[in-house]
């Protein structure tokens, strides 16, 4: 179950075995390099959905070490925070967020990447949540956040899901896979937008902006039918073999949830992505 609806999280609240983190993170876009970051802990602090807590994109969730921002964290890391945060293998991760559900799938990605077996979205976020009526909490009456540390073990990982610049370098020679562009259309085409050192794409991409597969005003995903159709459109089939890339790892987790959604698993997000391949001397772009 990727995703579930404010009215299944409300039936199951006092479930000790759900498990809600509020992952709204902000990211401003700049002219060149990576985003700016602003943490959503000022806002959980004032309103969260009870018995919530709050996980930090940089702080919690990127690995520390990693050459580039928000990369992967190591399973050993991720084990670590799990069992800091009280979280069991058996539990039922629910996700959600006030920012752009490109934050709150990366969040996602983190989990199935390290294997945790049930991890899903809230549909709609903490607005979907709040103007369906339901109840919130501030920090100094929620102290239901107070958690025990476990012996949290990560089982199956899924190492596949995440690749690197050797990769896509082959799936631009040889066209292994399909290469899926999740940024939008001007900076995908390199004439607008935001860019990492470089404008443009990576050869032999197409396109599927992350920001198109959900509405930007209620935070909740377009119909999966929509969906399919927005692939189709794209020149995509959700059953090739596929590489997601974007800025720096996030929107693509977004496509790559997206595919997932659709039955599909056979994917891998670049996790460094343009942040990388743009500062390499030897790796093409092209532009409209």
């Amino acid at each position: 179950m990727l995703l579930v609806e404010p009215e299944w999280l409300s039936a199951r609240l006092n479930d000790k075995s759900v498990r809600i983190f509020d992952c709204t993170t902000h990211m401003i876009a700049q002219p060149v390099g990576p985003s700016k970051i602003e943490s959503g802990w000022p806002e959980f602090s004032a309103e969260h959905i009870p018995g919530s807590q709050h996980l930090d994109m940089v702080q919690d969730l990127s690995d520390p070490d990693a050459p580039y921002p928000f990369g992967m964290l190591t399973p050993i890391q991720f084990q670590a925070l799990m069992r800091r945060f009280g979280v069991k293998a058996t539990d039922h991760i629910v996700l959600y967020g006030r920012s752009a559900l490109t934050t709150i799938t990366r969040a996602w990605l983190v989990f199935y990447v390290n294997g945790h077996q049930k991890v899903s979205i809230l549909n709609g976020g903490f607005k979907g949540w709040s103007d369906a009526g339901y109840p919130v909490a501030a920090t100094d009456t929620a102290t239901d956040t107070e958690v025990e540390p476990t012996d949290y073990l990560v089982a199956t990982q899924r190492p596949e899901a995440i690749t690197d610049i050797h990769a896509v370098r082959e799936c631009v020679n040889e066209q292994t896979h399909q290469l899926i562009n999740a940024l939008s259309p001007e900076q995908f085409k390199g004439t607008g937008g935001a860019n990492y050192g470089r404008v443009g794409r990576i050869p032999n991409s197409s396109n599927l902006p992350a920001r198109h597969l959900f509405d930007l005003k209620t935070q909740r995903f377009k119909p999966i039918e929509e969906i399919r159709q927005q692939w189709k459109a794209a020149g995509l089939e959700p059953s090739d073999q596929t590489i997601h890339y974007c800025g720096g790892g996030i929107a693509a987790s977004t496509t790559a949830f997206v595919q997932t959604l659709l039955g599909y698993d056979n994917w891998a997000v670049y996790d460094h992505s343009l942040l990388e391949w743009c500062h390499q001397s030897d790796t093409p772009m092209v532009t409209d």
